[in-house]
């Protein structure tokens, strides 16, 4: 260690009682966290990329400080969803600290990690307050049955007006409208549903009808349009 002159020179005063940092919730329970190995929680984060074309929600479940789950969906430039396959290569396994602090290929997974980083070390996490956390595979049951990312995609005009493309509940095939031409209900494809299905041998149009289901006042409407060509 190095002191300045001045510091050479001066004389010790006693520094006074150590309390240590204050606690935070960690999965049950309040820590004094002094190392990385002191952190445990699992949370969910947005990051966006430098132009803020695209954005990342990023889901860790960090253990001990090691992350030991990760869950990483994009939306953005085509590049972000193979940005997505490295870092998901990468995260795991890395404490939040050599995370923090390694290119995760994406500008937007890079911001995500840094507001998860905040969250969990602040004692923010979603499992602040759950004892003994959540465990390894949580992350999965946010994207429900057939595993899907939840997207909605909407596009509008104001000379045609809008378009449901995707919804929570998959993919939109038909828009029904009323005799003034306004949206009533949706008929939509659960596209996770249907794969398991195929995969499972299903015929493909079995099982695409099957998938099918419909929100709103669909029935009995003055007309039904397919949202990407009409």
């Amino acid at each position: 260690m190095i002191y300045s002159a001045e510091v050479q020179n001066m004389c010790p005063v006693a520094k006074g009682a150590y309390h240590g940092p204050a606690p935070i919730p960690e999965e049950g329970k309040w820590v004094q966290a002094m190392e990385i190995k002191d952190i445990s929680g699992f949370t969910h984060g947005i990051g966006w990329c430098a132009p803020q074309q695209g954005a990342c929600k990023l889901s860790l479940n960090v253990k001990d400080g090691i992350i030991e789950e990760a869950l990483v969906e994009t939306i953005g430039c085509t590049g972000m969803t193979h940005s997505a396959a490295m870092a998901g290569e990468i995260l795991i396994g890395k404490t939040i600290l050599e995370a923090l602090n390694t290119d995760l290929v994406c500008d937007a997974i890079n911001t995500a990690m840094r507001e998860l980083f905040l969250q969990i070390v602040y004692g923010r996490s979603q499992t602040a307050f759950s004892e003994g956390g959540l465990p390894i595979g949580t992350s999965l049951e946010d994207l429900g049955k057939g595993l899907c990312g939840q997207v909605g995609t909407i596009f509008a005009t104001k000379a045609k007006g809008p378009r449901y493309l995707s919804l929570t509940e998959g993919y939109i095939t038909r828009l029904a409208l009323n005799a003034e031409n306004e949206i009533t209900g949706y008929e939509f494809v659960h596209l996770g549903k249907m794969m398991d299905w195929i995969k499972g041998g299903m015929d493909a149009n079995e099982a695409l009808e099957k998938a099918k289901g419909h929100y709103g006042q669909f029935d009995n409407a003055a007309k039904y349009i397919d949202p990407r060509k009409e």
